[in-house]
């Protein structure tokens, strides 16, 4: 026998399907307008049920957009965790692999990634801090990467770690943007598009570089800077309230100003 408190609205969809259904339209919608521009009224329209039923499943906005990001955040880590994880020689490199399960985890719902990384959370809220936790696990995957990356290359300087993190954030953002403008292109696809670009962007700064690491210009590159920290920027320090860390001058914690396409303001609680 069904009781009441398993059916949701006058339709007879069981809850669990019900909230699934209203957490992907609210997931769309945070996503497309952002937080401060979405309405839970606009949820509810979009799934055909009523505000009020909302705000019973889920208490209220904020509480709607953390079930939304909690599944975002954990599907991303894992799938970042995953790629970066140990693989064989015939692999591709790591920045591929991470690309690749980014658009593998996305694809269902590629504007998931403007639900973690919105500006226009209300900040000391718990939606921000929420999803402040994820991003700094993201950050921290993305310094161990781009510091490995770099080493790789001989070069140690932590500023230049600092600053290829902030290009990578920035291209994942920018990929993604474009991927949603583009609908037809399957995660396979866009890693196919990836690796064509990295591998131009490998020639085409490569030509005429004679600055590797064993010429004056490439130790030059790789010392640390004088208005960085006297011990060479070792360590990345400790977090600060407002997202920075207590690390070398100029080496901040990655702002996270990139917003969803068609955020804006005006939204209610």
């Amino acid at each position: 026998m069904t009781t009441l408190s398993s059916r949701a609205g006058t339709k007879g969809v069981p809850r669990a399907d019900r909230e699934q259904q209203i957490l992907a339209a609210a997931t769309e919608e945070f996503g497309r307008h952002g937080y401060e521009a979405t309405t839970v009224a606009a949820i509810a329209v979009r799934v055909g049920v009523t505000k009020p039923l909302l705000h019973q499943y889920f208490g209220s906005k904020e509480g709607l957009y953390l079930a939304c990001l909690d599944p975002v955040g954990d599907r991303l880590l894992h799938a970042i965790r995953t790629a970066m994880a140990g693989h064989d020689t015939a692999a591709p490199s790591t920045p591929l692999r991470v690309l690749s399960a980014l658009f593998t985890a996305l694809d269902a719902q590629r504007r998931a990634w403007f639900v973690l990384y919105d500006p226009s959370l209300p900040p000391g809220g718990d939606a921000a801090r929420r999803a402040a936790h994820y991003r700094d696990a993201i950050d921290d995957l993305a310094a161990t990467g781009t510091a490995d990356l770099l080493r790789t290359a001989g070069t140690t300087d932590p500023l230049d770690a600092d600053a290829l993190m902030y290009a990578w954030r920035g291209l994942c953002t920018a990929l993604v943007r474009w991927w949603i403008e583009h609908p037809d292109q399957s995660p396979e696809a866009m890693t196919r598009r990836c690796a064509r670009i990295v591998r131009a962007a490998q020639t085409v700064f490569a030509a005429g570089d004679d600055s590797g690491p064993g010429t004056s210009a490439g130790r030059a590159g790789t010392e640390p800077e004088q208005n960085g920290c006297a011990d060479g920027g070792a360590g990345r320090g400790h977090r600060l309230r407002d997202g920075a860390v207590n690390a070398p001058a100029g080496v901040t914690r990655l702002r996270h100003s990139q917003g969803p396409p068609d955020s804006t303001s005006g939204g209610e609680a």
